[in-house]
């Protein structure tokens, strides 16, 4: 389970950071000399470079230049703060007009749209967001992928309920990349010459009369995406599914079948 969440903080504290609504409390002291907007960005960057662990209200003061607790006059805590980092990620999002095109194209998009954020974000797959941050980036979001659905015939619990399917898939498909990239980058070997260093050992050990089915199918899967996990390959393949899952209450289940099959055909 996540130690981060986004809806941590105080609610109606966050609602007015989030829609920039003034503190109804008198401000007392001299005049501020940044922008919440300037924290935000300081913060994100902070967790972009070195994850959330290292997002502390001390880090984003310095990153700033302003006393550790004079940033409590922009924002209360880390709580506040990541409710307004995951806003301003959202509200940063592309929002073409997809409307002319079909429904699986949409849909494939939208996903692609929150894979990339992830991908510049990766924090953002570490927070819990069952009480997700209720800011004019995160509505915005809602309202444009909601209408990905349109003229699919879903009704409106349906349409909430394929989005979410949709994007929880996206969300681990992007937490595994992110790990395999941190893998890489804390080992600092390659998938390649991890295999290379343990290959020799694992083809003494695997007996091929126990494991048949696993050294056979690893084996075929390895050559073909030159690797034991490929995120790439596993979002296409999963996206496919995703949309062909969604096929079946859509269009009946005359929607594509084919194995690989391109996800915006």
């Amino acid at each position: 389970m996540s130690n981060h969440r986004s809806g941590a903080g105080d609610p109606a504290r966050t609602l007015r950071l989030l829609w920039r609504q003034p503190d109804e409390s008198p401000r007392r002291g001299p005049r501020p000399g940044r922008s919440l907007d300037d924290i935000v960005t300081a913060a994100i960057e902070l967790a972009d470079a070195d994850g959330l662990d290292a997002l502390t209200m001390r880090a984003v003061a310095q990153a700033v230049g302003v006393a550790p607790m004079s940033l409590y006059t922009y924002v209360p805590g880390k709580a506040e703060l990541l409710d307004l980092m995951l806003d301003a990620g959202y509200t940063r999002m592309p929002r073409p007009d997809r409307s002319g095109e079909p429904w699986r194209a949409r849909v494939a998009a939208l996903a692609g749209d929150n894979r990339e954020l992830y991908t510049a974000h990766p924090w953002a797959t570490e927070v819990a967001t069952g009480r997700p941050p209720l800011g004019p980036g995160m509505m915005a979001k809602y309202e444009y992928e909601l209408r990905a659905f349109d003229g699919t015939g879903l009704d409106d619990v349906q349409r909430d309920a394929a989005l979410t399917y949709v994007l929880d898939f996206v969300r681990a498909a992007a937490r595994s990349a992110a790990e395999a990239r941190l893998t890489r980058r804390e080992t600092a070997w390659s998938d390649e010459q991890w295999w290379a260093a343990n290959g020799p050992l694992l083809a003494r050990v695997l007996d091929e009369r126990r494991y048949p089915t696993a050294v056979r199918v690893g084996a075929a899967a390895g050559a073909a995406q030159n690797a034991a996990y490929s995120p790439d390959r596993a979002y296409q393949f999963g996206l496919a599914r995703v949309l062909d899952g969604l096929g079946v209450l859509i269009d009946g289940g005359d929607g594509p079948r084919r194995s690989g099959a391109d996800p915006a055909d």
